[in-house]
């Protein structure tokens, strides 16, 4: 089974932080949570983002989701594959220069990347896009762009493979993000292992 690295911050999507660290450990995977500043055992906090008919998305307190490892303790070169939540986590972990070398590590290792929603945010930041088919929440459309990636407008429960990278618009997509991502696991295993 893989071990995975997740990146995330406060206020990042309840769904999309949960459901994805919830999956991957019942599915036998090893799975890391960190935030840069806090250690094992603090937590974050989340929100709960819904499609309520606004023009943007709407914003509720979410739960206290429990970090179980050190963003300072640990290597991206120890981990087979990253998990990007979105949320509003992006908008700031993208300022961090330690987090965009991590980023940067899994997509120089062609390791298997999953983001979701405003996660390409960081991924803009980190400039792993350029050339690439990346979705994310449609705001996040004109960064995917200027960070020289073509924008995959898809519906709110498809996800889209480029390579090592899946990524989709929201947690209604989960069911299909989880499943390519899954899929590029099991690829990397059976690479590994040849």
């Amino acid at each position: 089974m893989a071990k995975i690295l997740m990146i995330t911050g406060d206020f990042t999507e309840d769904y999309e932080t949960m459901v994805p660290f919830q999956t991957l450990l019942a599915c036998g995977h090893e799975v890391h949570a960190v935030c840069p500043g806090k250690a094992a055992g603090e937590t974050v906090k989340t929100a709960i983002h819904d499609f309520e008919g606004d023009q943007t998305y709407s914003e509720k307190p979410g739960h206290n989701f429990a970090l179980n490892a050190t963003f300072a303790e640990i290597a991206a070169a120890d981990y087979d594959a990253l998990v990007i939540p979105g949320g509003r986590a992006p908008e700031y972990l993208r300022l961090d220069p330690e987090v965009l070398n991590r980023v940067r590590h899994f997509f120089d290792a062609d390791k298997p990347v999953a983001a979701i929603c405003h996660g390409a945010q960081l991924l803009a930041a980190a400039g792993v896009l350029k050339g690439r088919r990346c979705s994310a929440y449609p705001a996040c459309a004109p960064e995917v762009a200027a960070a020289g990636g073509t924008y995959a407008d898809i519906e709110v429960t498809a996800a889209v493979t480029d390579g090592n990278l899946v990524t989709a618009p929201a947690w209604p997509a989960h069911p299909a993000w989880m499943m390519q991502f899954m899929a590029l696991l099991d690829s990397a295993a059976a690479e590994r292992a040849a």
